[in-house]
């Protein structure tokens, strides 16, 4: 598959398995005003999404997309049925994210509009082809 969509980098890839992307690792530090806990992160992975203590672990015949925003923060969850297919929405997802796509602030139960203001600014400053 080809480099990941501007901004996002690959973090970690386990061949045949999971794999994590980030956007801007560059920027994200309390210095810049994002906190590094707030990286946006989207898992590629065919763990458990069991509510359990090691559940992720326990390998399912599903493949899952999930964006995270912080912590306990899940802006995207998505299903697929091989990891190729998994892959591809993550590539789907991180574009979306970079053209400004993807609401993020639904996501939140408390709003955060200085963080969500200095983030619009870094997605609107990064660089990125259009959707299409």
């Amino acid at each position: 598959m080809a480099d990941p969509p501007t901004g996002w980098r690959i973090w970690n890839n386990e061949p045949g398995g999971k794999r994590i992307f980030v956007f801007r690792p560059d920027i994200f530090s309390e210095r810049n005003d994002l906190p590094a806990m707030c990286l946006p992160t989207i898992h590629v992975t065919n763990g458990s999404q069991a509510n359990r203590p090691g559940a992720s672990q326990i390998q399912t015949d599903s493949w899952h997309v999930i964006l995270t925003l912080e912590p306990e923060v899940e802006a995207i969850t998505e299903s697929h049925e091989t990891r190729q297919a998994a892959l591809s929405g993550a590539y789907n997802i991180a574009e979306q994210f970079v053209q400004g796509a993807i609401n993020y602030r639904d996501s939140y139960q408390v709003p955060r509009e200085d963080y969500f203001q200095t983030l619009d600014t870094v997605i609107e400053e990064t660089e990125v082809e259009p959707i299409g």
